[in-house]
């Protein structure tokens, strides 16, 4: 019957209001068990779906329809409380995960200065000491992303007597 009505009500939210109130009551009205009704009552809220301000309408209905009956219900209660939680729990997590994600990017822009510097000191160390360099040597340069082969890498283009020289360094494995 939910299924039925579901379809029945798809582009009339009022009466699809109606139909899940109706159907809920009914549970109620046959003498179902208070684990039947519950398990019944899931099925039936998870199939016809409404809008949050039909929600409010539904769970009002719902809990004077219990009163009344003296019938205590409290599914829809729980479902709306743990919307606002899953709300909450999804705010806390944007901003603990904006946090992580400033911090991260943080020292990943600080570790990519650095290499960035380092491959410029030595590109300028190179260029002072013997004049333009090849743009093949620089694209290998620019290629290192070890801080400490960078460090040595600066030590030995400041030591080094000849471009040529430093150019076979550069050649020799990089550990």
């Amino acid at each position: 019957m939910a299924y039925l009505k579901e379809i029945e009500t798809k582009k009339d939210v009022d009466n699809r209001l109606f139909w899940k109130i109706t159907l809920v009551k009914g549970l109620y009205r046959k003498g179902y068990g208070k684990e039947s009704i519950l398990l019944l009552y899931k099925f039936i809220d998870w199939l016809i779906l409404l809008p949050d301000e039909y929600n409010e309408d539904f769970h009002q209905e719902i809990t004077r329809f219990e009163e009344e009956k003296k019938m205590p219900f409290i599914t829809t209660a729980e479902r709306i409380g743990m919307e606002k939680g899953i709300k909450e729990g999804i705010k806390e997590g944007i901003k603990e995960g904006i946090k992580e994600g400033i911090k991260e990017g943080i020292k990943e822009g600080i570790k990519k200065g650095k290499i960035e510097n380092a491959q410029e000191a030595i590109v300028e160390v190179l260029e002072t000491r013997f004049g333009a360099i090849p743009k093949s040597l620089r694209e290998k340069i620019q290629e290192i992303e070890d801080e400490k082969i960078l460090s040595s890498l600066l030590k030995k283009a400041i030591l080094a007597k000849e471009l040529e020289a430093f150019s076979q360094e550069m050649d020799k494995p990089l550990n």
